[in-house]
């Protein structure tokens, strides 16, 4: 892991590894910050959770009670006077 200060000053060496399939990971204040990888890597990971990604319809349907959908559909509004 780098130091932010190191990978500053050395980020020609931290590119060069992440290009050669090596995410390097760079530390803020003793703590993880960021992670550099090539872009064909994260295109790779973008794509592949794109393809696992569901409908939001579907999500939506999964949530906790969706079995009660259809009582929902049959329930009638109620008679409003104005």
């Amino acid at each position: 892991m780098w130091t932010l200060q190191d990978a500053k000053n050395r980020f020609s060496a931290v590119v060069d590894a992440a290009l050669a399939g090596q995410p390097q990971q760079v530390s803020r204040r003793g703590k993880p910050a960021v992670v550099i990888m090539s872009a064909t890597e994260y295109e790779r990971m973008r794509a592949a959770a794109r393809k696992d990604r569901g409908s939001f319809i579907a999500h939506l349907m999964d949530f906790p009670g969706a079995e009660a959908t259809e009582i929902r559909l049959q329930a009638r509004p109620r008679d409003v006077q104005f």
